[in-house]
């Protein structure tokens, strides 16, 4: 599955990840066939590659004629594309998607080909031995579209309320596989259930030898329509349709969205003007079953469970997620936390030529990619870098600008774990901490919450909301003890009470986010600080287990309304 409802209606598209695959481990540039598989898959769960870091070729026959595009919504972490044997592009990061044009294929059957790498090495500075699993495969959806000569490659809807109404702003970028000059128009209409509204129409004139065209439309408004809100969360469809010079539609894409506006006034952050109140997982895409390629059920089953402690959000830490996640949070009112992919860096690992062009391209391809989901508030990146440093500090800049130059509709964030040395918190809008009092040390935490936000207003994030986005403690599944020991479910509990207490109380905090919703696997130099090769700080163990904490939790949040006073 692609998306939770049909992107085109006109544009003729097959799923590839729909059928078997043939699998087979690529060794000094030589197959060695393993057989057949499924896709979306993580090879970590092919019997035998369970710990394989390394190549492997995936390959499956496909029909075609013309121009055709295939969409990669994940390869984990660094893909090849043939077609026929023929090199159609390469693509770094296993967590945004990303496409193959293939040209002026002849009518028949076609081979595709995927060469993937999982291995670490310095041409790969985000993708390094971390405390999370970095798995190898195919691990989202992969989409087939026949494509006209001109095609609708991106829309962007921007909701905005202002005078007591929602208008609309709509982005829209053409693309021409001809050298030919071409006229055209584009209609965008709104849908909601049964009924659909004609929205705006707009000519397309592309000249000779333009590639691309990009449309923007002026504030259009929208007549009778509900604000999007975790109580109530109201999706739209728009959807686009090209016409030729003689009226026939020749291409379509359709998206669900949302009218809600979020915005930070002093100390708080603002959903459609209401004072948000954040309580929240930090989740990780995986699952001892799946790697990080979880089917659909396993992700609504992990929202299920994070509504049922009385969560009202998540952070994809630390990598863009899974378009049908987004897609499930939109339909039940989870906001979302979404950030680039970067975790822990020293400023040496940051100073890898590789860096700072990985970090923004990541970013170009979220908020690409992401942009219309009316469930993501706000944007983060670099999680626990370098931002203590004068290097670091530069690269959080550039790339805070450059989410500031893709999005200027959502606040924009980073987890600093840098206690009163961070010098970067002039350059967000929201100032977030990662603490962990009564784990890695015993300071009781209202002192230390205290402590530390009084330091934040001597800085740069002087009167700017303020997350906790990361707190918490390790247990075991199963180990309990009347000693209440760390690493006991009991020890978990006592701490998080503690924790959750002292942070959803504090009048100038505007909410936390747990580490984490379930025990995670990390990659193997973990092994001396991760009892069995995981992160032990979830709710649930790996397998959805509940904890003693479990309870605890539910009870907290239960008790802390979505808006503030």
């Amino acid at each position: 599955m692609i998306r939770l409802f049909e992107e085109h209606q006109v544009r003729r598209t097959t799923e590839l990840s729909s059928s078997l695959w043939d699998f087979s481990q690529v060794t000094d540039g030589k197959n060695t066939p393993v057989g057949k598989v499924t896709v979306p898959s993580c090879w970590e769960s092919y019997p035998g590659f369970e710990a394989y870091r390394g190549q492997g070729l995936y390959e499956r026959n496909f029909e075609a004629d013309g121009d055709m595009r295939i969409v990669f919504k994940g390869v984990s972490h660094t893909a090849k594309v043939f077609v026929d044997d023929k090199f159609v592009c390469e693509h770094y990061n296993a967590f945004t998607q990303f496409e193959a044009v293939a040209k002026n294929l002849p009518s028949g059957v076609h081979k595709l080909s995927v060469l993937v790498d999982n291995s670490f090495s310095e041409a790969s500075a985000l993708h390094v031995e971390n405390d999370y699993q970095s798995y190898g495969g195919i691990s989202r959806g992969v989409v087939l579209e026949k494509l006209p000569k001109h095609y609708i490659r991106q829309m962007h809807f921007t909701p905005i309320y202002k005078d007591g109404g929602w208008y609309a702003r709509i982005k829209l970028v053409i693309t021409s596989l001809t050298e030919d000059r071409w006229d055209g128009t584009v209609n965008v209409t709104l849908k909601n259930g049964e009924t659909e509204a004609f929205l705006c129409s707009e000519t397309c004139s592309m000249k000779e030898n333009e590639d691309e065209l990009t449309i923007e439309t002026d504030e259009i408004a929208c007549k009778a329509v509900s604000a999007w809100a975790p109580e109530h969360p109201t999706l739209y469809q728009v959807t686009a349709r090209l016409q030729d010079e003689s009226g026939c539609v020749i291409d379509d894409l359709t998206d669900r969205v949302g009218f809600r506006e979020v915005r930070t006034q002093g100390k708080d952050i603002l959903l459609n003007g209401k004072k948000l109140q954040i309580k929240g997982f930090c989740r990780h895409e995986d699952h001892p079953q799946f790697g990080c390629a979880l089917p659909l059920s396993a992700i609504m089953q992990d929202l299920q469970l994070a509504r049922d402690m009385g969560a009202n959000s998540i952070r994809t830490s630390h990598y863009p997620n899974d378009e049908l996640f987004l897609d499930l949070c939109d339909g039940l009112g989870i906001l979302v936390w979404e950030e680039n992919h970067a975790r822990g860096l020293s400023e040496e690992q940051m100073r890898n030529p590789n860096f700072e062009r990985q970090c923004e391209t990541c970013i170009r391809e979220m908020i690409a990619a992401h942009y219309n989901h009316p469930s993501i508030y706000i944007w983060g990146i670099l999680n626990e870098c370098a931002s203590d440093t004068e290097y670091g500090r530069e690269c959080y800049k550039t790339q805070l600008e450059l989410i500031k130059s893709l999005d200027v509709t959502r606040p924009r964030s980073f987890s600093s774990c840098r206690f009163k040395t961070d010098i970067c918190f002039d350059l967000v809008d929201v100032v977030s901490y990662n603490i962990y009092p009564k784990w890695y040390h015993n300071t009781p935490v209202a002192m230390y919450l205290d402590d530390l936000y009084k330091w934040v207003q001597t800085t740069g994030g002087a009167g700017k909301p303020f997350l906790i986005t990361e707190v918490g403690a390790g247990a075991i599944y199963g180990y309990r003890t009347p000693a209440k020991v760390k690493w006991s479910e009991e020890y978990q509990v006592l701490a998080l009470e503690e924790q959750l207490g002292a942070i959803l109380s504090y009048k100038d905090c505007s909410g936390v986010y747990i580490w984490q919703f379930c025990d995670v696997r990390v990659t193997n130099d973990w092994w001396n600080t991760r009892p069995r090769t995981m992160n032990n700080k979830g709710i649930v163990d790996e397998y959805r287990r509940p904890k003693l904490s479990y309870e605890t939790v539910k009870r907290i949040f239960g008790s802390v309304d979505t808006y503030r006073k």
